[in-house]
């Protein structure tokens, strides 16, 4: 009977064969112990010498690390074991020797690992992320499906940008100037209005000479519109959104999140409501702190981390200046310095993982706004339309996935959250 190591628990007492990867072994003289793995999870191989051809014990003992088998044996129950299971080896068929694999169990430089990332993700520590990430995105499908959104699939080449086109990367499009998106956003507003509550899913990219271990040049982005939703409406499903996947996370990834020593205690406190705290008091708390940061100043990461100790659940900080925010964000009414937005701050010093606002709907405040950032009247003019035709109170945010794995799973830098990161000096490979 074949089948995978993460479905060997219906076949206590029953043989098996596992098409498996060798990731490490150990041995005495009468006993072989292999750590196999098949991409569904990992499980010990015992082989006993007494207890199987001398051929099989003699195989065990030569096989190479990362070297492909198919490997027969009876599944016993192992309380010892992470996974609950170990397999009692009595057959071995190698499907291909692997020779020099450079990736040992001994500890290695973090650039050597990143020239071998192709590699590097068949570690047990990089496969528990993956499936943590898997998780949230089937996660993410899931709640916005229950809640009647509708997936809908941004353009990657634009002519336009939500944020401006100064961290964009620039390409042609034939005769035309274009750039690689840095959100969907602007679209997904249109699509709302179209279908009501909509979402996409997928690549970002910022041109940002950023090194620092929240940033990517090519991540991955939730972006959910709402049409007739307000600020406060959309805070809601932001808090509810969050909440659902950490839950998922828990219930779903118990086997990684051990793999990874995360302290499941923090991420069970993670339920809604989430705390909130305004610009204005988020400043003025700062300040009590001894941060040098005055009112209209965009919060560092040492400034949110501060925000976030306060906390143990995720934060919301509120109504940013209008200044230091998008063009696109409704200002505050009867204070329209400030705006109708939010950035969710994660704790344990994972920054700003959501940024989202109510968007404006009066086309005289999008013209004047406009001008105000020197926004071409030709290449927006689509956006505009959007209030011209039925315009209505609507609302967004954008999740950035990356950032949200690198929470969950306990993680210090994005660069292992994603299977081929993209740095300021990465392309490889």
């Amino acid at each position: 009977m074949k089948t995978t190591i993460s479905q060997v628990g219906k076949y206590v007492g029953q043989e098996v064969t596992i098409g498996a990867w060798l990731a490490n072994k150990r041995s005495s003289g009468k006993i072989a112990f292999l750590q196999l793995r098949d991409g569904t999870g990992f499980i010990q191989g015992v082989v006993v010498k007494q207890e199987v051809d001398e051929e099989v014990f003699s195989s065990a003992k030569a096989i190479t690390q990362e070297s492909s088998l198919y490997v027969t044996g009876l599944i016993r129950e192992d309380e010892r074991s992470p996974s609950g299971y170990e397999l009692t080896v009595t057959n071995i068929e190698v499907i291909h020797d692997a020779l020099d694999y450079p990736i040992t169990p001994k500890e290695h430089g973090t650039e050597f690992l990143m020239d071998h990332r192709h590699l590097w993700l068949r570690s047990k520590r990089q496969h528990a992320i993956m499936k943590v990430r898997n998780e949230i995105i089937r996660a993410t499908y899931q709640f916005f499906n229950e809640q009647g959104f509708v997936k809908v699939d941004p353009p990657i080449l634009t002519g336009s940008s939500a944020e401006g086109t100064t961290n964009l990367f620039h390409t042609k499009y034939f005769d035309e100037d274009a750039y690689l998106s840095q959100s969907g956003q602007l679209y997904m507003e249109a699509a709302a209005m179209a279908l009501g509550k909509v979402f996409s899913f997928g690549p970002t990219f910022r041109a940002e000479k950023s090194k620092t271990r929240r940033h990517l040049i090519e991540f991955w982005m939730i972006e959910p519109e709402m049409a007739f939703m307000d600020h406060e409406e959309s805070l809601e499903v932001q808090e509810q959104y969050v909440a659902f996947i950490v839950q998922s996370v828990l219930e779903n990834c118990q086997l990684e999140l051990k793999a990874l020593d995360r302290d499941l205690s923090k991420l069970e406190k993670v339920q809604a409501p989430f705390p909130r705290i305004s610009y204005d008091d988020a400043i003025t708390f700062l300040q009590e702190k001894g941060h040098e940061i005055k009112w209209g100043e965009d919060f560092g990461a040492p400034d949110e981390t501060a925000i976030a100790e306060s906390f143990d659940k995720p934060v919301f900080i509120t109504n940013y200046p209008a200044e230091i925010k998008a063009f696109y964000m409704k200002p505050q009414p009867g204070r329209e310095e400030v705006v109708l937005c939010a950035d969710l701050i994660a704790p344990e010093g994972y920054g700003e993982i959501i940024g989202g606002s109510q968007r404006i709907d009066d086309q005289a405040l999008l013209e004047q706004r406009y001008q105000e950032h020197n926004l071409s009247e030709e290449s927006y003019q689509w956006y505009m339309d959007l209030r011209k035709y039925g315009s209505v109170p609507h609302s967004g945010f954008g999740l950035g996935l990356e950032r949200t794995v690198a929470w969950l799973c306990g993680v210090e830098h994005v660069r292992e959250t994603i299977p081929f990161p993209r740095l300021l000096n990465r392309l490889y490979p």
